[in-house]
């Protein structure tokens, strides 16, 4: 993982009021729930002093209550009380859980992965798309696979005429010219120019005209990608991680048309079964590669087409370095 990073873990819509939450991200259990004010907390699913889960418990006011001994964790992770001694006993500054700074925006949570600090940065989201004017359906699709394996796979742009040969890689479009990728900060944008194989040679990237179109794919790290289909539609996904070996991605399909209830409804289960089916097509061969955390040096063999991959890996590495230097 990229420390000193904002990830989206789950939908907004997962945590509801009055109800404990378990999951496991970033190789970590966590425990989820709303305060008496609607604000999401989240800890270590664990209580320090028997080790329990404190998701078996329950929400008490704005604290999660620990199903075996009664004691009660703040959203920050600290036991206010500990009925055995009584409740108006003080509480030894040693029972302090290990609580995880969350946010919600865009129908996401984030968490923060990293240290504390006063001021964090901007909650990361694809440019445009929290344009008020689009409407999203969004599906939940597990992998067993790490998160960067399925974040590569959707900047993958060699694989689409033999994994969907069928559907979006229908046509035989071989050849891979370019493509053209260019890195901005924590932003990856892709331009797709693949055609049939007529026994020309594919144009290298800088033989590629200046993009004058918007990219097709988008990445924001750590985790957030898009497609994007034209003016009134993309598709969008969440790469998150379970630990290393699992992820979830959760998949939107946002449009500018189909905003009545019933049309809602159903545009959402037509895109959600189309995208699903296109992510299954990719998730039967992802999964089976090793090793299951792909790196810059890993020892693959890699061709002119997979530059995207490349970049990403460079600015994944790069993040995780001065994520590790001291500051001064």
């Amino acid at each position: 993982m990229i420390r000193n990073q904002w990830y989206v873990i789950l939908e907004s819509r997962e945590v509801k009021q009055g109800t404990l939450l378990s999951v496991r991200r970033m190789g970590r259990d966590l425990v989820l729930w709303r305060d008496t004010k609607g604000t999401v907390e989240c800890m270590s699913d664990h209580c320090i002093h028997r080790g329990v889960a404190l998701s078996a418990g329950k929400v008490k006011g704005d604290c999660v209550e620990c199903p075996f001994h009664g004691l009660q964790y703040d959203g920050r992770g600290r036991v206010t009380v500990i009925p055995a001694n009584g409740k108006d006993a003080p509480v030894p500054a040693t029972f302090q859980g290990e609580a995880f700074v969350v946010r919600e925006a865009h129908g996401y949570v984030y968490l923060w992965w990293g240290e504390p600090r006063e001021e964090y940065p901007e909650l990361p989201f694809i440019p445009g798309l929290d344009d008020t004017r689009l409407t999203y359906g969004t599906w939940r699709d597990p992998w067993n696979a790490f998160y960067t394996r399925a974040i590569e796979n959707q900047l993958d742009v060699v694989h689409l005429p033999f994994i969907h040969y069928n559907t979006i890689g229908a046509g035989n479009r071989t050849i891979v010219n370019g493509p053209v990728a260019r890195l901005d900060g924590n932003i990856l944008r892709v331009w797709v120019d693949n055609e049939k194989d007529h026994g020309q040679t594919p144009r290298r990237p800088d033989e590629m005209p200046v993009p004058e179109r918007d990219a097709q794919l988008t990445f924001v790290f750590p985790n957030l990608w898009q497609n994007n289909l034209g003016p009134n539609a993309r598709i969008s996904a969440a790469f998150v991680c379970v630990d290393e070996q699992h992820s979830i991605l959760y998949l939107r399909f946002y449009r500018r048309f189909g905003r009545l209830p019933v049309v809602r409804q159903l545009f959402d289960l037509l895109t959600g079964l189309a995208d699903i089916t296109i992510a299954h097509q990719d998730r039967r061969v992802v999964q089976t590669q090793r090793p299951f955390v792909s790196s810059l040096n890993g020892g693959e063999k890699l061709i002119q087409g997979d530059l995207p991959i490349v970049l990403y890996r460079r600015r994944r590495e790069q993040l995780q370095k001065e994520a590790q230097a001291p500051t001064a």
